[in-house]
């Protein structure tokens, strides 16, 4: 009689490659530190983030944190948004109600989703993130170019993101979704 439990594998991934996958599916991939996320039952895979972005991303959330309204939490990726059973995003850094969150993740649209743009997810970013949290009724959503360095913001108006700031070096953005902020991209390369 054995007194050590053999360790129970996880169901192996089968799932009929014509069908769209299911945050089921999602719960089942292995934790190897890649990001997963589901775009309308379409599977994305990302490597780990590089130095540079993760960089930028601690001098945004820093930032965001300082302006924070107790109310609200800035949280930063890997934390699962739930906007669909066949949708399910990583955003790099988002704010959300306190509320809003379960022990698990965020069931409902972040107040504002922020990505910063690296060489894979460029174009994912800025197309079908950006649709799919416009049509979760996201009220912000913000690009990051730690390249450039700018930054892209938009604003939800009448079901409709509408660009209320385009900065790049030391402009200022200055924004009041969800909570009023200034951002200067230059100072989030340092």
């Amino acid at each position: 009689m054995s007194l050590v439990e053999p360790i129970p594998t996880p169901p192996p991934l089968h799932w009929d490659p014509a069908a769209p996958m299911t945050r089921d599916d999602l719960d089942r991939m292995p934790d190897d530190g890649r990001r997963y996320e589901l775009i309308d039952g379409v599977l994305f895979v990302s490597p780990a983030p590089r130095p540079r972005h993760q960089r930028v991303l601690a001098n945004l959330y820093y930032q965001l944190r300082l302006a924070c309204p107790p109310d609200l939490e800035v949280l930063f990726a890997p934390l699962d948004v739930v906007i669909a059973v066949d949708t399910v995003m990583q955003p790099d850094l988002l704010v959300a109600r306190r509320e809003d969150f379960t022990e698990r993740d965020l069931p409902v649209a972040p107040l504002l989703a922020v990505e910063v743009f690296s060489p894979s997810t460029r174009r994912i970013d800025l197309m079908l993130k950006f649709s799919r949290f416009e049509a979760a009724g996201c009220a912000a959503y913000w690009v990051v170019d730690p390249d450039t360095p700018s930054l892209i913001a938009w604003e939800l108006q009448d079901g409709a993101y509408t660009q209320v700031a385009k900065v790049t070096g030391t402009e200022p953005a200055r924004l009041t979704s969800p909570f009023d902020v200034t951002v200067v991209p230059a100072d989030l390369i340092l």
